[in-house]
Parts: C-alpha cells; sequence; structure tokens
C-alpha cells in the first residue's frame, strides 16, 4: 500500500507545532529557545502547503481557460 506525502505531512506538522508549544510552557528558561525551530518549521510546512494547493489551482485554471479558447 503506497501512503501519500501528504497524508502524512497534514499529521506531522501539527504534531511539531504541539511539541513546541509544550516545551515551550513547560521548560527551564534556558531550554526554551529549542523549540522554536520545530514550531517554526511546522508553521512553514503548513503554510508552504496552502501556498502550493493555490499555485497548483491557479496553473489549472489558466489550463482551461487557454482550451476554452482554442476551441
Amino acid at each position: 500500500m503506497k501512503i501519500n506525502k501528504r497524508f502524512i505531512i497534514s499529521f506531522v506538522a501539527p504534531f511539531m507545532i504541539f511539541i513546541s508549544a509544550m516545551g515551550l510552557i513547560f521548560r527551564d528558561n534556558s531550554r526554551k529557545i529549542f523549540y522554536l525551530p520545530i514550531g517554526f518549521m511546522g508553521i512553514v510546512i503548513i503554510c508552504e502547503s496552502g501556498v502550493s494547493r493555490q499555485l497548483d489551482r491557479k496553473n489549472i485554471l489558466k489550463k482551461i481557460k487557454s482550451y476554452q479558447k482554442v476551441k
């Protein structure tokens, strides 16, 4: 069975943000800085997937419009 990449990312990114939030809340002050990159990467993954989805939709719409003009 083939696992879809987007399916895995949809679970990993929120989990990364959750781990980062828990680390920032419950760790000592000297260790809190280590949890910022994992939270930032989770946010970036979510934003990147949203932006790429919008760009894909725009490209598909442009292709559909170009085929309509030819006919």
